[in-house]
């Protein structure tokens, strides 16, 4: 999914796997928390992408650092954990979309998740429309 936005054009910070700091994938470093993260630098939205267990600590942990556009592209959580993450989500000024998404994209510009695929498949599916 990070090889696909990246094609796209989109910019990515950093991921996030907890023990596996100092590395990169595809250019990006790996961080153990989102917080490294966004004391670096600023992160406008975050896809999360982890077994249904941690999915919640994942968006918790997110919201916590200040990120305002998460993107769940999980399935399978329970709807309590889901309540859960909106209700902090809300409390605390961050959209939540998803959980089992494909994603977002904006014509041109940049997309969180694994909507329309490849990047020239993607190119292809989604123009940008008239400015209204």
């Amino acid at each position: 999914m990070s090889r696909e936005c990246l094609d796209y054009g989109s910019k990515i910070a950093g991921g996030v796997t907890p023990g596996r700091a100092g590395r990169d994938v595809y250019g990006i470093p790996v961080y153990d928390t989102v917080r490294e993260i966004t004391r670096k630098t600023r992160v406008d939205g975050s896809v999360v992408a982890v077994p249904p267990a941690f999915t919640r600590d994942a968006v918790f942990e997110a919201i916590e650092a200040g990120i305002k556009l998460i993107v769940v592209v999980t399935e399978r959580i329970p709807r309590g954990e889901v309540a859960q993450m909106v209700e902090l989500a809300r409390l605390r000024g961050t959209r939540i979309i998803g959980p089992n998404c494909l994603g977002v994209l904006s014509p041109g510009e940049a997309k969180l998740g694994g909507l329309g695929g490849r990047a020239e498949d993607a190119r292809k599916a989604f123009t940008k429309g008239r400015s209204a």
